[in-house]
């Protein structure tokens, strides 16, 4: 089955609950960055995606109906290219907000200090599992360098790129396939735009600063980085 939903919003603007949102309301298993550390050989459709060129898309996402976070958020308009009928969700979130969000979480994790590179590099020859996550380590600090520019700890700078990013999503994608939505808002806007009933639950709320941290810190096999 084709993707029916694309997130274009950046990380740390509540998509991992707008996934778990989303298989609460029968869309099936969406595609996550977790799912990429589930599955770090599947990077090789992102560094495909990079370049530019054709990508396999219907292997990558098999079994999935939505797909959001990073990396799929940077390549969604080739998303929207191979999947024209999608519907496209983009998350926001106050930007100095954001900021202090991602500062903490993603950009901390893709952009580690020379002291947690090291420690990468002592513990690589003893861990199979963490010579596995390298290539998702490592396309996920390129990311974030081409993203926010190579002064990630230049505030100005990466918030105007990161509304840059929102300004492009609201140009590019058509009015009536896209959503421009604040997990603070809940259940009603996303399941009108789905045409889906209003679940009796609580909107899921998920990927707190120390979950995140925690997870990442926990990759399969508790791998400390």
């Amino acid at each position: 089955m084709p993707l029916q939903i694309i997130g274009s919003g950046l990380g740390r603007t509540g998509t991992h609950s707008l996934k778990l949102a989303l298989e609460m309301l029968g869309f099936g298993k969406c595609y996550h960055m977790a799912e990429l550390f589930e599955h770090p050989d599947q990077v090789v459709y992102f560094e495909q995606a990079e370049k530019g060129g054709p990508v396999n898309w219907e292997a990558l996402f098999q079994g999935y109906q939505s797909a959001v976070d990073y990396p799929v958020a940077r390549y969604y308009k080739q998303l929207m290219a191979y999947y024209p009928n999608a519907k496209i969700i983009h998350t926001i979130r106050d930007a100095e907000s954001w900021y202090q969000s991602a500062s903490q979480t993603i950009i901390w994790a893709s952009k580690p200090s020379l002291g947690r590179i090291l420690q990468l590099l002592l513990k690589l020859p003893f861990s199979p599992e963490l010579r596995k996550q390298m290539p998702v380590l490592k396309h996920n600090g390129k990311l974030i360098e081409l993203e926010f520019g190579k002064d990630y700890k230049n505030k100005e700078e990466v918030i105007r790129r990161y509304n840059q990013h929102n300004e492009e999503v609201l140009k590019t994608v058509p009015e009536e396939k896209l959503l421009i939505f604040n997990s603070k808002e809940g259940w009603e806007p996303l399941c009108n735009f789905l045409n889906v009933p209003v679940p009796n639950t609580p909107f899921p709320k998920s990927n707190s600063r120390d979950e995140f941290v925690n997870r990442i810190k926990h990759i399969k096999g508790k791998i400390e980085i």
